[in-house]
This record gives C-alpha cells, sequence and structure tokens, in this order.
C-alpha cells in the first residue's frame, strides 16, 4: 500500500498528465474521490497559469470548500480571474467565518469586489464580525448556527434543523434562545435523536452553557475547547444574546497559530503571518535583523565583562578555555526552564501566584542538576584535561564545578521566574524565553566565575 506522500504524488502526476492530454471529464471524476483539503494542495502545486481552468472544473460545491483550502495568495489570483457570476457562486458556498478570514488577507481592491459581489445579508454579517478587534472572538465568529426555541417538540427541532441547517457550519449543536436571541441552553444531535419526538426541548436541554463574550481573547478562546471538549463554542454579547458560535477547526488553527508565534519569538524571530517557503528573503531578514541587532548589543556586556578581569585571565590563562562551556551550559538550564514555564503559561496550567511554588521547583531541579554537572566536570577534569595539561590543577578544577552549581541554579531560577513576571506586567512571556534569559545569564556566570576564582585562586 503506497504512503500518503506516494499517493499524492500519483495524483499530481495523473492530474497533470489529464491536463496536458486536456481530458478534463476524467479529469473532473478523477476530483470526485479526493478529498477538498487534498484537492486544494494538489492544485496549488500546479502550475499557476493552470489554477482558473481546474478550478472551474470543480463541481459547485466542491469548488468552493477546496477555496477555503487555499491560501490568501491563491485565493487572491483567482479572485482576479473570476467573473463576478463566478465570484458570487463561491461567495454563496463559503461560511461566513471562511469569508471573513479571505477578506482580511485581501488587498482593498480585491475587498471591494468582494464585498461588492456578495449578497446584502452577507455583507451585513461579515461587516459584523469585522467590526469586533483582531485577536478577539468575535472575529473568529461565525454567525451560521443552528437556533431553537424552548417550546418547540424534539419532532418540530428536527424540522427546522432540516429547513435551516444546510447553510449551517455545524448541526451537531443547537442552540437555544429567548425571543430577543438570549441564550438560555444547548442540545446536541445526539440528544435530539435519542429523545421522544414529543419531548418538549426545554425538558431536555442542557442549560448550564458555557460561553464567551465577543471581546475575549481568541487565544483563551480557544484553550475553552481543549479543557472542554468542545465541538462548538457559542458568543455572547454583554448581554448574554446569542450573536455567534466558534468551531473546533477554528480553534485548532487559533492554536496552531499561537504556537508558531510563541517559537519565533523564543527563536528572538518577529511572528510571520505566511509560511517560510512564501516569505520573502527580504521579509525574513526584516523580521529577524533587529532581534539580532539587540541581542547582539546585550551581549557585549559579557566583553566588558571579561575585559575588567583581563588581568587576572593573564595569570591563569586556563580559565579561558571553560568559559564557553559554562556560558553554554548556564543557558540551556535557563532554556529549559523558560521553555517549560512560557508553555505552561501558554496553557493556563501556570499563574502568577505560583510564582513561589515554581521558583522552589526550579531550585530543587536546580541543586540536582547543578551537582551532577559538578560531579561528572570535576572527574572529567582531573582524570582526563589534568592528564594532557598541567594548569588544570585540582583547585582549577574545584573552581569551574563550584561556578557550574551556582550558575546553573541562577540560570533555572532567573528562566522560570521571568516569564512569569512578564505575563504579570503585561509583556508576552515568550519573548523573555531563551535570548535574553541567555543573555542575562551569560553575564551572570561570568561574574560568577570569575568572583570564585579571586576568591580560591587568590587573583
Amino acid at each position: 500500500m503506497p504512503t500518503q506522500e506516494e499517493l499524492y504524488e500519483q495524483q499530481l502526476e495523473q492530474i497533470t498528465d489529464l491536463l496536458t492530454a486536456r481530458h478534463y471529464l476524467e479529469l473532473r471524476e478523477v476530483f470526485e474521490d479526493i478529498n477538498c483539503a487534498d484537492i486544494a494542495q494538489l492544485l496549488e502545486d500546479l502550475p499557476q497559469e493552470k489554477l482558473p481552468l481546474v478550478f472551474r472544473i470543480l463541481p459547485k460545491e466542491v469548488a468552493a470548500e477546496v477555496f477555503a483550502y487555499f491560501d490568501s495568495d491563491a485565493q487572491e489570483r483567482l479572485i482576479r480571474v473570476l467573473s463576478d457570476q463566478e465570484l458570487k457562486e463561491v461567495l454563496d458556498e463559503l461560511y461566513i467565518d471562511d469569508t471573513v478570514d479571505m477578506i482580511e488577507e485581501m488587498p482593498a481592491s480585491v475587498v471591494h469586489r468582494i464585498l461588492t459581489v456578495a449578497p446584502s445579508e452577507m455583507r451585513h454579517s461579515i461587516n459584523q464580525i469585522l467590526h469586533y478587534p483582531e485577536d478577539s472572538a468575535g472575529s473568529l465568529m461565525t454567525t451560521e448556527f443552528v437556533r431553537l426555541k424552548r417550546d418547540m417538540t424534539v419532532e418540530e427541532a428536527f424540522v427546522n434543523i432540516r429547513r435551516t441547517g444546510i447553510d449551517k457550519e455545524t448541526i451537531y449543536t443547537c442552540y437555544v434562545t429567548e425571543n430577543d436571541r438570549r441564550l438560555i441552553g444547548m442540545v446536541s444531535a445526539k440528544t435530539l435523536l435519542l429523545s421522544d419526538s414529543d419531548a418538549l426541548i426545554e425538558d431536555i436541554m442542557e442549560d448550564n452553557v458555557i460561553s464567551v463574550t465577543t471581546h475575549e481573547d481568541q487565544e483563551a478562546t480557544a484553550q475553552m475547547f481543549n479543557k472542554y471538549d468542545f465541538l462548538a463554542l457559542p458568543v455572547v454579547d454583554t448581554e448574554n444574546r446569542l450573536v455567534g458560535i466558534i468551531t473546533v477547526d477554528d480553534a485548532i488553527d487559533v492554536l496552531q497559530e499561537e504556537a508558531t508565534e510563541d517559537i519565533e519569538k523564543m527563536a528572538a524571530i518577529s511572528p510571520s503571518d505566511k509560511p517560510y517557503l512564501k516569505t520573502s528573503v527580504f521579509k525574513t531578514f526584516l523580521s529577524r535583523i533587529p532581534w539580532l541587532t539587540l541581542l547582539m548589543l546585550s551581549a557585549t556586556f559579557t566583553g566588558y565583562i571579561i575585559t575588567a578581569y583581563e588581568e587576572a585571565l593573564g595569570r591563569f590563562v586556563i580559565l579561558t578555555a571553560f568559559i564557553p562551556m559554562l556560558m553554554n551550559t548556564a543557558g540551556n538550564s535557563g532554556s529549559q526552564a523558560s521553555v517549560t514555564v512560557t508553555r505552561g503559561l501558554s496553557l493556563d496550567e501556570i499563574e502568577f501566584r505560583d510564582l513561589p511554588r515554581v521558583m522552589w521547583k526550579e531550585f530543587r531541579i536546580s541543586l540536582l542538576c547543578g551537582a551532577v554537572l559538578a560531579l561528572v566536570n570535576f572527574a572529567k577534569l582531573l582524570l582526563i584535561d589534568a592528564q594532557t595539561n598541567p594548569s588544570v590543577t585540582w583547585e582549577v578544577a574545584l573552581v569551574i564545578s563550584l561556578t557550574l552549581v551556582v550558575a546553573v541554579i541562577a540560570a533555572k531560577v532567573i528562566g522560570c521566574a521571568l516569564p512569569m513576571l512578564a505575563k504579570k506586567i503585561g509583556f508576552d512571556p515568550a519573548v523573555m524565553a531563551s535570548p535574553f534569559i541567555t543573555t542575562i545569564v551569560d553575564a551572570l556566570t561570568l561574574v560568577v566565575y570569575f568572583q570564585i576564582a579571586s576568591m580560591m585562586l587568590g587573583i
């Protein structure tokens, strides 16, 4: 059985051959057996000039779903070549939240054309969602959901779902509202199917509904899907009126975007909203150079520290050889703590009130790590290094080993505390992760190293 990658290559070759031979009916049949997400990927890998032709071959419903999977560049290319009628057909099949996501990535001229072609009801819904702040629950929601009334019977509910559900993003979770749209309950499709046809919705609905407000942060909202295993989450206004829902697929997208952003910040890269291969060299350069410049300048402090002890190093040149090892070990120790704590903060597993517990735990961990590293290093220096270099005495080995213990303890405590303090004062914890912590720890390690050497070696 071929792997997914082999199957993909076979499908791409087959589509290319059929296009070359102009066997369009056969090509349409091939697409019937391929998932829409895979079709989108296949079409993006075709030559750009072939994209409009192949897109027009797809059935209308399939074409709209495939369009939603395209990246913004492919969507823009298509919009520019589609006629107004073709564009309207695509928009008619798209869910509102997918349309909003597309509009947010488009230039003004393309957005104007989309809004001109879109039906008035869709324009109203789009403008409503675009009104909410970026990265809020309101900007993430869709206004297409199934609404039921409390005095409906199960049979009447099914009639309503069959009549309106075809245009809704999900029918698996239905929401019960009053006439003023105030949210009072929810009922799942499973509950409806297992209930008597004459049962009232108010008797089978869950009235303890977990919801979010329109201005709730989208990352915190997405975390609720992980916590409660939701398929959909209702979004309400300040008066608890139901204005939309967020579905699990959108929550997954948010979690992926936020994780990518955190990783980029922890690597000292300004976040980008485009994939790596589709980001120009110049934009990638711009996202990296400010951080590199800042970190380069901040790292000069370590040079000042070494210069201050230049005379002492002249008498014990052997100490210089172990500076990289000490700085790297301390930096790695700090990064371990900071990454762990930053991830815990992003998942809401750690709060600022946990700072004493976290620091106490990392202190104990650092004691164990520092002790083991010091013992291994002391043995290695005396058994291996001292045999080839007479300058490596037991006093030098002890200085280096003690520095390791102190540096590892300091690095882990700083590494866990800084992200938590950053979040408390309103900064992104990821910014305080590896790059900045490594710079701080490097300088601290050198100070500790030279202070211990001064005391024990008399320099």
